[in-house]
């Protein structure tokens, strides 16, 4: 590697590891209903960044953007009773369809720039954004209020991050083929290999560590997880590639903005808490 590229990765090393720091932090240092207001934060500057994303120049249509996510989040803590007794047939109900629209999404990269005409119109994408934020709330939530769910949550969330690890160093020492090249031409298919072979890994990990654990089942439930995440990043990738942007913001050190950081994870999360409820894995 170069001076330069190494000293990107230290920055985005730090970075990482110092929100990783704070996002366990708060996990178990608040109530999983906390939890789940705590974490509008960042879907809401998310959202201010997928305005970015979506061309839109008006602080008006941002603010406006956060007031309808500020209230169908609401709608979502009263109607799921996050406080109380949580609906979670409502819950895997809303995930459940949000994979239905990450199926849709999927055929729109895999026919990009062509399915453009689908849904680069400025109110789609900003529709898109609050059906995609609004689900991944809603899957931070399920699953944190699920048994043991501070500790699934977090083996989601490393799912995703194993998944962009391995892309990542993978891709740049052995990157050839490419896997998306009119999406995003700095993902190769030796980077999404590199990615698969870690979640192999911690497959094995898991049932090291936990021997009642079947391969079969935890396969079922890490593989699609991890697939998942990268059409996330794809999307990502592909709406920052239709808008001419480098990243959604530069609040993040080495990393962009916050959508840049949980665009694996907004695909991920929905189909982690749907499977978890199909497979009894824990």
């Amino acid at each position: 590697m170069t001076a330069i590229k190494l000293s990107m990765l230290k920055q985005r090393v730090v970075t990482a590891l110092i929100l990783a720091l704070l996002f366990a932090s708060i996990l178990f240092a608040v109530s999983p209903s906390v939890f789940s207001l705590l974490i509008m934060l960042p879907i809401f500057i998310a959202a201010w960044e997928w305005c970015k994303l979506a061309e839109v120049k008006t602080r008006l249509v941002k603010y406006s953007l956060i007031l309808v996510l500020a209230g169908l989040l609401l709608f979502a803590y009263v109607g799921l009773d996050v406080s109380g007794n949580f609906d979670r047939q409502l819950s895997y109900q809303i995930c459940l369809y949000s994979l239905v629209l990450w199926a849709v999404i999927l055929l729109w990269i895999q026919g990009y720039p062509s399915s453009s005409i689908l849904w680069a119109r400025t109110p789609i994408i900003l529709l898109l954004g609050l059906a995609v934020l609004t689900t991944t709330w809603v899957a931070f939530t399920a699953i944190v209020l699920y048994e043991n769910g501070r500790w699934l949550l977090l083996l989601a969330i490393l799912v995703v991050v194993l998944a962009d690890l391995g892309g990542y160093f993978a891709g740049n020492l052995l990157g050839r083929h490419k896997l998306a090249a009119m999406v995003s031409p700095g993902k190769t298919w030796e980077g999404f290999i590199g990615g698969l072979a870690l979640q192999g890994l911690l497959i094995m990990v898991l049932k090291i560590s936990f021997p009642a654990l079947s391969v079969v089942n935890l396969t079922i439930l890490i593989i699609p997880v991890a697939l998942s995440s990268v059409v996330g990043d794809l999307f990502e990738s592909m709406l920052k590639r239709h808008s001419g942007v480098k990243d959604s913001s530069s609040l993040l050190p080495g990393h962009g903005g916050i959508l840049d950081r949980i665009d694996g994870v907004m695909a991920a999360l929905p189909m982690f808490w749907v499977l978890l409820l199909q497979s009894k894995v824990f």
